[in-house]
């Protein structure tokens, strides 16, 4: 399997977004935007910003407005 596909262990903090089990990298980004809709975080005007609530905050160093690119490499330092 290629990097993408090897399962890889979300934090403490991702867990409460993607839950606890290890995961393809692939499948954590499609979670984190499953939640994202789900509770309306994108920016209404301008879609690549995120704009997080509370538990989302956590995985991004208690930043609340990140664009997805700075989303993802934040996300990336919660997988082992």
């Amino acid at each position: 399997a290629n990097a993408l596909q090897r399962p890889v262990q979300p934090s403490r903090e991702l867990a409460e977004i993607v839950g606890a089990e290890p995961l393809p990298r692939t499948e954590v980004t499609k979670k984190v935007w499953e939640y994202i809709k789900a509770h309306g975080l994108q920016d209404a005007n301008d879609k690549r910003t995120i704009q997080a609530n509370a538990t989302l905050a956590r995985v991004l160093d208690g930043q609340l407005r990140v664009s997805m690119f700075e989303m993802t490499r934040l996300v990336n330092r919660h997988l082992t």
